[in-house]
């Protein structure tokens, strides 16, 4: 049976609180902390920065991914690598270079990864498998939280599933966008190992009643 993580988006939790709130998803069961990255430039959303994930670092023990959504990436890459990060995931079209990018990443202690929107094909792995620790599979069009899971998405899981597999390399396979306790299984038999959930945990009372909810529905699969 794979191994399955919950990756909490912070872009839904209360920022007036972000140290207290880190703390408690990861005391309600968090593997990772996911951190969204936008510019108002790639994607139509302006977040947060490497000075964040700085702050939060000494709050949690678990890894931080980092989703950029910015463009261009090498310049900001460094920044989080030093801020506290330990996986750095990125969009193909924000850079000119793919494979220095993501040796950029590598060469700054962390864990390098692609990202995939709905309509962005995955020819883009064919030559950088050997420099990928994460495939994250964008079951939303990226920019704001609280949007619906599309189904279609489901597919590509499947597909990039099949290529990990092929490779018979150690990469992590995350999906983002609507995941919730009704839809997670569907994602988990695609494929993914991997779960972004933002709003569907930050947006209720109890973290571990949602995060628990969750991993029951992942052990039905």
């Amino acid at each position: 049976m794979p191994t399955y993580r919950i990756a909490p988006s912070i872009l839904s939790a209360d920022f007036a609180r972000l140290g207290e709130e880190v703390r408690n998803v990861v005391a309600a069961g968090a593997d990772f902390i996911h951190f969204d990255v936008m510019d108002n430039h790639y994607v139509p959303n302006l977040t947060i920065g490497p000075l964040v994930c700085e702050a939060i670092r000494p709050h949690v023990q678990v890894p931080i991914d980092v989703h950029l959504m910015v463009k261009p990436v090498d310049r900001i890459i460094p920044d989080f690598a030093k801020a506290g990060a330990n996986l750095i995931t990125f969009h193909p079209e924000a850079s000119e270079h793919i494979d220095r990018s993501l040796q950029l990443i590598r060469d700054n202690g962390c864990k390098s990864g692609l990202v995939f929107n709905p309509g962005t094909p995955l020819h883009y792995l064919d030559h950088v498998m050997d420099k990928i620790d994460m495939v994250l599979i964008m079951s939303v069009n990226p920019g704001f939280g609280g949007q619906s899971f599309i189904p279609e998405a489901l597919k590509k899981i499947a597909e990039v599933r099949r290529r990990i597999d092929e490779s018979g390399r150690d990469i992590l396979l995350e999906v983002d966008g609507g995941i919730k306790i009704d839809n997670i299984a569907a994602a988990a038999k695609a494929g993914a190992d991997t779960f972004v959930a933002g709003s569907a945990i930050f947006g209720k009372p109890d973290y571990k009643a949602v995060i628990d909810a969750m991993r029951a529905e992942l052990a039905q699969v």
